[in-house]
């Protein structure tokens, strides 16, 4: 029974979900959107395999999704669970025909998952020395073109002095070894990426709540050099000073965000985009989905952003994909983008559990 508990995983049909309401979005002139996969509840971060397969991880029961287009339509035929009952597995990276799945505390792996995808092997553990919080718990994951897997450990509050365990990102060996410090003073990223060429890694962090509509700004960074402290929790923004962990400090001595992205717009996951199936200005350009705020006024986000840069200096940042929300009403929350090697990007929505595709025709 046990052989064959992994292969009805798999085949377990998966819940009828409202068809996502694409007409209300906006993109550019000549840009087009389509639902890659409309049966994926709770979508977030997504992983490329290195035969198509598109990996998502979710909060849905603690399930792994893994999405195959077999005939090349740009719409995901077949929908596999090929995990479950993990604890906020969000986080999926692949390396090596293996998927690396972020579970909280622990770091998990399927081996050679894409040629076991219908019988999907057990989760084995890479490393269970994480953190156990769950506030900010849930963890992006990403290897770097080091070969190394790189983790971020968010403060495990809102405001807090998260002490030398948290507020920090990390790397680590693929077998879950030689752990190490990359960078600190970060509140919660849950999206980065290494710049082309200069192999210089950037990531998002979202600004604390409970200071008012328009304060903080979620940030996007750069790190340039190993040890670099980003703020968190003494300055945010690159500018402001905590009414309470900032006494007696100075913004001047921590490292300031490249490009403010705006108060509670819940920046999340970005790539830069390298492919060419876009115009020519989008090359080396950062994609940024912005979940939306839950704390404001005036909901913010809710969509997908272009940062264009000249080498780290940014020159403009404007929306891709917007329409998610109408009359302070949401009906998607982007959380991850994806560029696909035909140069379309994926996007997903963990609120409409749906993964998009956008194209451009001229």
């Amino acid at each position: 029974m046990r052989l064959l508990l992994p292969l009805l995983l798999a085949l377990s049909p998966l819940p009828a979900l409202a068809a996502p309401p694409l007409g209300r979005l906006t993109l550019p002139e000549g840009f087009h959107i389509a639902v890659y996969s409309g049966q994926v509840p709770d979508a977030r971060e997504i992983a490329l395999g290195a035969k198509g397969t598109v990996f998502v991880g979710s909060n849905d029961a603690g399930k792994v999704y893994a999405l195959t287009d077999s005939n090349g339509d740009g719409v995901a035929d077949k929908v596999r669970v090929i995990a479950s009952g993990l604890q906020l597995p969000v986080g999926v990276a692949f390396k090596g025909g293996d998927l690396y799945v972020s579970a909280v505390s622990r770091i998990l792996v399927l081996r050679d998952i894409e040629n076991h995808l219908d019988d999907p092997p057990k989760p084995a553990v890479v490393t269970d020395r994480l953190p156990t919080e769950t506030y900010h718990g849930w963890k992006f994951i990403a290897f770097g073109p080091d070969g190394k897997l790189y983790v971020p450990i968010g403060a495990p509050c809102n405001i807090c002095d998260p002490g030398p365990d948290h507020g920090k990102l990390i790397r680590m060996n693929a077998d879950g070894s030689g752990w190490q410090d990359v960078a600190r003073g970060i509140r919660n990223s849950v999206g980065f990426d290494w710049q082309p060429g200069a192999h210089r890694l950037w990531f998002t962090d979202n600004g604390r709540d409970m200071m008012g509509d328009d304060m903080p700004s979620d940030e996007l960074n750069e790190i340039t050099r190993p040890g670099e402290h980003f703020g968190y929790p003494y300055c945010h923004q690159g500018d402001t000073l905590d009414p309470e962990f900032g006494k007696g400090k100075s913004c001047k001595d921590y490292v300031p965000p490249v490009l403010k992205l705006g108060a509670h717009v819940a920046a999340l996951g970005m790539r830069f985009y390298e492919g060419g199936q876009f115009p020519a200005g989008y090359k080396g350009a950062i994609l940024v989905a912005e979940h939306g705020s839950w704390n404001r006024t005036k909901k913010s986000g809710y969509r997908v952003m272009t940062v264009r840069l000249n080498g780290s200096k940014v020159v403009s940042y404007e929306p891709l994909v917007t329409g998610f929300e109408q009359d302070e009403q949401a009906w998607g929350r982007p959380v991850d983008v994806q560029p696909l090697p035909d140069g379309s990007v994926l996007v997903s929505d963990d609120l409409a559990g749906a993964v998009y595709r956008v194209t451009y025709e001229p």
